[in-house]
């Protein structure tokens, strides 16, 4: 407000004389008769007040107040002429008409107080009438046409065709169709989504929901992160290059594994080399390749840390080891203790302590993985199929050429359990999951048994939760990803042998591995990735495919 404005003084009220800003009187309408109305009665004379006569002390303060507006009035002019005309448009804008007196502005502004109190008061009441006045409201125009029952051929479409569920409903109406669709979206949701839910009201304040915001903008993470509940069906993935596109080769490849740390893969084929590829789905160029000489490769790990790696031949008995920080190549001629001619299928457990080497005759030798020096042998009956560690370290479980599964202790290298695998002649492979919930045993006649490993090591005669039938060559390869979804299974003995198993309901992707109308070769061995979502795939021809699960990762 300007200065002039603040000090404006106000006439004195006490003496019971108000005048107005044009110094006009008003009529008394006590005694006489309203404008345009009847006269009134008048008051008996003993009420009667005698007129109020101005006095000479009224009219020097009339002629006092008339001298001061005149003053102000010319003041506020003389200051008005050096402001701009926007901010003399702003001011009749916020105190209204500069001839108010501050009586009038104080009313107004008192005024907008009150109502905008009213009106706060009253918007919850108002909303709530709002919402259900809306879900109250009827159409102003009907259509004769849209009421008539008019049938719909159910047997023309074959997606309405399959939600028939006799031969009398060949044609149904509108209105029949619409709860028929809606029943079906609601089974393939399993239930009314909470989004179509037209009578859940939201809750939460604008308060909360700010607080929400703030909190996850103030935090940072990987949204894209694994899901816990992979939906079985359809599997979303791409086809990526080849892992080992930078040095291919005509080999079979026998061996491929990521890297437990780092973003790399590993493929090794019986050209006597293994190969290391930075894994980028892209142009996977390639880190280095180690050659051995007159050593076609049959296996090659990485260990649990990742700074070494293991391989063996398909005949001999030397196991290499490749320092990978040192880049020393060590090899282990002779194991003290090990009476094997030919070292070739082996295991590394996940805690990085042990060594397992399957023998002949139906020995398990368990090797120091720090110091390759023997621990203990165990024995099984017939000849040792495949092996594996549980995801603690601490068991063994064996397949015998027999049909039969042995579970043995690490420490005390005792049998836990023996049971046979149901409806297999003999065995092919066995693999084990790593959160220890489940153990899959492949057969010879394509079959994959998924058990419990509790029921493994307390049941004599367990029964497994689901027979995978997908297959039908033995099945050579089995492997469960890091996050217990899914499990991939193979045979080397058919083309196009391989299928991934959706582990919560046991069911098989029905898109995998037809991707692009492309085929693909023996598969002699397979790895997940343990973190981005990567899965790769070793064939005869010499190549690791490569392929990108959406479920996983950020595209």
């Amino acid at each position: 407000m300007p200065p002039e404005r603040r000090s404006r003084t106000k006439p004195d009220r006490r003496t019971g004389v108000r005048l107005d800003r044009k110094s006009r009187t008003k009529p008394d309408r006590r005694a006489g008769t309203g404008p345009g109305g009847p006269p009134r009665k008048a008051a008996p004379s003993s009420q009667r007040k005698p007129p109020a006569r101005p006095s000479a002390a009224a009219a020097a303060i009339a002629v006092a107040a008339e001298e001061e507006r005149r003053l102000r009035q010319r003041n506020r002019l003389t200051l008005e002429e050096d402001k701009p005309a926007v901010e003399r448009c702003l001011e009749e804008l916020v105190f209204g008409d500069v001839e108010d007196n501050e009586d009038a502005l104080l009313r107004r502004l008192q005024g907008s107080r009150v109502q905008v109190q009213e009106d706060s008061g009253d918007l919850e009441v108002e909303n709530e009438a709002k919402d259900n006045f809306l879900f109250q409201k009827k159409p102003v125009w009907v259509d004769e046409e849209d009421e008539d029952d008019e049938m719909v051929d159910m047997m023309s479409n074959r997606f309405r065709k399959d939600m028939m569920k006799n031969a009398s409903e060949s044609k149904l109406s509108k209105d029949k169709l619409q709860k028929r669709l809606k029943e079906e979206f609601q089974h393939a949701m399993g239930g009314v989504p909470a989004w179509a839910e037209t009578n859940k009201r939201k809750t939460s304040s604008d308060d909360e929901s700010e607080e929400d915001e703030d909190d996850l903008l103030q935090r940072t993470g990987n949204f894209i992160s694994t899901s816990t509940s992979l939906p079985k069906g359809i599997l979303k993935l791409k086809n990526c290059l080849p892992a080992n596109a930078e040095r291919p080769t005509t080999a079979r490849v026998s061996s491929v594994q990521f890297h437990p740390r780092a973003q790399v893969v590993m493929v090794a084929a019986l050209d006597n080399a293994v190969s290391l590829f930075q894994v980028d789905g892209k142009t996977n160029p390639k880190i280095q390749s180690i050659y051995l000489e007159k050593f076609p490769i049959f296996k090659a790990c990485f260990s649990a840390t990742g700074e070494e790696v293991l391989a063996t031949s398909i005949h001999s008995k030397v196991l290499y080891v490749y320092d990978m920080l040192a880049g020393k190549l060590i090899p282990v001629h002779q194991v003290r203790g090990l009476k094997e001619k030919i070292v070739r299928s082996f295991e590394v457990s996940p805690d990085g302590s042990f060594l397992l080497i399957n023998g002949v005759a139906g020995y398990l030798h368990l090797l120091s993985m720090k110091t390759k020096e023997l621990i203990g042998s165990m024995k099984i009956n017939g000849r040792v199929a495949a092996s594996t560690f549980s995801s603690d370290s601490k068991k063994v479980y064996a397949s015998s050429g027999d049909g039969e599964v042995y579970v043995w202790d690490v420490n005390s290298r005792k049998c836990l359990n023996r049971f046979v695998d149901e409806g297999s002649l003999y065995g092919l492979s066995i693999a084990t999951s790593r959160n220890g919930q489940y153990v899959a045993c492949g057969s010879n006649c394509g079959v994959v048994n998924i058990y419990s490993q509790d029921s493994c090591l307390q049941e004599t005669n367990p029964k497994p939760i689901k027979a995978i039938m997908n297959l039908v060559t033995g099945v050579t390869s089995l492997t469960f990803n890091p996050t217990t979804e899914i499990l991939a299974i193979a045979s080397e003995e058919m083309k196009e042998a391989v299928r991934l198993v959706h582990l919560p309901s046991c069911t098989v992707f029905s898109n995998f591995p037809v991707i692009k109308k492309k085929t693909i070769s023996l598969v002699h061995t397979m790895d997940f990735s343990p973190r981005s979502g990567y899965f790769a795939l070793g064939n005869e021809k010499g190549k690791a495919l490569l392929y990108r699960l959406h479920h996983y990762s950020d595209f």
